[in-house]
């Protein structure tokens, strides 16, 4: 029997309902710290309170965190009790005053301060209410811009802030978008990502044939492209023919010149096929075996395809492009993450897009209600806190400089939120034409 990662905690959570175990934790644990408490697994943080907590008996806890910053689902979140004693972080050491004191609005009761004040920042917000065409409609997307106008929107903006000497390469910039999905149809591997189900099997290369062509032969083409050819042969190892006369050599220039080629203008199933038919590099047998059994179906088609070869025939007719895209997103070449992708880090610049495509989500209601928190109703109290704690993780990532990006449509009273936090001068509605 194998004991997985996720079984880690439920087994430490039944063994703390033992005493014995929980004396031989004290004694060999005193002092235990907890880093992002916030987002401790629910029934672990439980444990925790119930068995030492509770009956102040067992090691010193301390809970490093912020239950402002819980975005992820299946945590603990805020944790209370009279036994713990709240020392409140009040210096801010990423940020400069200008941002801090958008999220000093934002949170009263934590005022922070900056590390330098004299420093200069930037803060604005753009809107999309100008907008005269149609918006989208359904529980997900109602009141959002349809996607290639909401692109423009973006590309305006970006126009805009670069105008304002702002550095949108990916080592200064971060652009935040709520979903993977919509991040796809930004940069370009919009396909691969309406194929799979779940974006791990894209983003964390959990499929066979995308971690082959994002880990394996990707680096390769780069590599060759690049002329680095003992960095190419070393990513290679024994996985392709040796070189052993002149004529090898050119064999395989032409099969990687032939590879580079359909790279940039044929389809994923084209250069798949180019490396079955050369072994330039050899395919991982995962690869080759689902290639061949999609091949013989195929030929001999017996009933329905099933879902997995439906899946691996679907990927082959993409532009192998977007393999491209999706690479150069997977290893941060590009300024583009989700919005819970950047938690705990920091950056120089940060653009946010704050728009529909969850049902989790929907800022408008969350900038309404916050007029008054002391009286959101109780049915609304969850959606506000999780829509209030990804706007404040999200505000709070960049040092310097910090645009937001509504496109959705918001309400009046939304707006004198955003103008009583950011200011009125932050405000800005875009114009761009119908």
């Amino acid at each position: 029997m194998w004991l997985h990662h996720d079984d880690v905690l439920a087994l430490t959570v039944r063994l703390m309902s033992f005493r014995k175990f929980r004396f031989l934790l004290t004694c060999r644990y005193p002092i235990l710290l907890i880093d992002e408490y916030q987002d401790t697994n629910k029934e672990f943080a439980q444990a925790l309170l119930d068995h030492f907590i509770e009956t102040g008996k067992g090691p010193l806890i301390g809970f490093f965190g912020d239950h402002w910053q819980q975005i992820y689902d299946k945590v603990f979140g805020k944790i209370e009790h009279p036994s713990l004693e709240i020392i409140g972080k009040k210096a801010n050491f990423r940020s400069v005053s200008t941002i801090v004191n958008v999220l000093n609005r934002i949170r009263p009761e934590l005022p922070q301060e900056c590390k330098d004040p004299h420093a200069l920042g930037f803060v604005a917000v753009y809107h999309t209410n100008e907008w005269k065409g149609g918006r989208r409609q359904g529980t997900h997307w109602a009141g959002d811009l349809p996607a290639d106008v909401a692109h423009d929107h973006l590309r305006v903006v970006k126009d805009l802030l670069t105008y304002g000497d702002w550095d949108f390469g990916a080592e200064k910039t971060k652009i935040l978008m709520l979903t993977h999905k919509l991040l796809a149809g930004e940069q370009g591997y919009n396909s691969i990502a309406g194929i799979f189900k779940h974006n791990e099997d894209f983003i964390k290369k959990e499929d066979y044939h995308i971690k082959f062509l994002v880990d394996g032969l990707e680096p390769l083409c780069i590599a060759y492209g690049e002329r680095r050819y003992g960095e190419m042969f070393a990513m290679l190892g024994n996985h392709t023919p040796s070189i052993t006369c002149h004529k090898d050599k050119v064999r395989w220039v032409q099969a990687m010149d032939t590879l580079l080629s359909l790279r940039e203008r044929a389809s994923i199933g084209s250069v798949l096929d180019h490396v079955r038919t050369t072994k330039q590099p050899q395919l991982p047998d995962e690869v080759e075996t689902k290639e061949r059994e999609l091949e013989e179906f195929m030929q001999n088609p017996n009933g329905q395809l099933p879902s997995r070869m439906e899946r691996l025939r679907q990927l082959r007719e993409v532009p192998y492009q977007e393999i491209i895209a999706l690479s150069r997103f997977i290893n941060e070449q590009t300024p583009f993450s989700t919005k819970h992708g950047v938690k705990g880090a920091e950056f120089e610049n940060v653009l946010v897009v704050f728009g529909r495509g969850w049902n989790k989500y929907n800022f408008n209601e969350f900038l309404e209600l916050a007029v008054d928190p002391d009286d959101i109703p109780q049915n609304k109290r969850d959606a506000f806190e999780r829509n209030r704690n990804l706007f404040y993780v999200v505000c709070s990532r960049p040092k310097k400089r910090l645009a937001i990006l509504f496109t959705q449509q918001l309400t009046n009273k939304a707006l004198d939120t955003l103008a009583k936090w950011f200011g009125k001068e932050t405000i800005h509605a875009l114009n761009v034409g119908t």
